[in-house]
């Protein structure tokens, strides 16, 4: 096999986080050491609602924000863009993502960046997106993202596509909410704090967008038909057996299914599709 083979130097570049304490680490680079790739709330289902909904064409220049491991950079490029930019701040996933080819000829460019300042030219893309990636983020740093996700797509025909964490119902009692980012944060070690359905749309609307588009999923992620669902049956028992083999990685998953189970009945994904206010007056 060639050096130069794109699989053959992904499997030499290191997953976000490798050598971290399990204890410590954050709850997603956890799941991605021990193999799982699909790391998006609503899972493959709504990712691919997502994408569906966006409308992919040859014409488009797609930028992702917050690009992680690349397993929804490979559905985009299926789609065969005209461009695709994963935008991410950890080098190691940066690497990854810059070992990816498209079949057709798209342009792939991968970029070591903050989503709040990427530092791409203005007006250059016409699909932004990004995922499981402001929930984990205070209100200004959503803001900012945002942001950024306007100043870089045309005014034209540009779309903006969301897929998050969501509080349900939408009148949830404060306190419940205050006990739910409590419990998720020191769950998965990384502060979060999701919004309400009408929450995520109000915030949009408040950085100049128009929501278009939304769907909703249960959040799964750890549950054993969502499992399987998004990363097969053979990487599903690959990934539960490395648990297994790890008492401190397995107890953090444990813990992380049942902070979720605790909540469930409050806790959801959300796929939004949004297009600049401007755009459609």
């Amino acid at each position: 096999m060639a050096p130069t083979d794109p699989q053959a130097l992904q499997k030499n570049i290191r997953v976000p986080g490798e050598g971290l304490d399990a204890a410590r680490m954050p709850g997603h680079w956890l799941l991605a050491r021990l193999g799982k790739r699909v790391l998006r709330p609503g899972g493959v289902e709504l990712t691919t609602w997502m994408l569906d909904n966006l409308a992919l064409g040859r014409d488009d220049r797609v930028v992702e924000l917050a690009a992680g491991l690349d397993a929804t950079a490979r559905l985009t490029l299926e789609r065969s863009p005209g461009s695709y930019t994963a935008v991410d701040r950890d080098p190691a996933a940066v690497a990854r993502l810059g070992t990816l080819t498209a079949r057709g000829p798209t342009e792939v460019v991968a970029v070591r960046a903050d989503a709040a300042d990427t530092g791409l030219p203005s007006g250059s893309a016409t699909v932004v997106y990004g995922e499981a990636m402001l929930t984990m983020q205070p209100e200004p740093a959503k803001r900012r993202i945002m942001r950024e996700a306007r100043r870089l797509l045309t005014d034209t025909d540009g779309r903006y596509a969301l897929h998050e964490l969501c509080l349900l119902p939408e009148d949830l009692d404060p306190d419940h909410t205050e006990e739910i980012t409590r419990d998720l944060g020191e769950a998965i070690h990384v502060g979060a704090r999701p919004l309400t359905p009408s929450g995520w749309v109000a915030l949009l609307a408040a950085e100049g967008f128009t929501v278009t588009a939304r769907w909703r999923a249960p959040m799964a992620l750890l549950e054993p038909r969502r499992l399987i669902a998004d990363e097969g049956f053979e990487n599903a028992v690959r990934i539960a057996g490395r648990a297994l083999r790890d008492p401190a990685a397995r107890h953090r998953v444990l813990e992380m299914r049942r902070v979720f189970r605790r909540h469930r009945a409050h806790l959801g994904a959300i796929g939004l599709i949004a297009v600049p206010t401007t755009s459609t007056s």
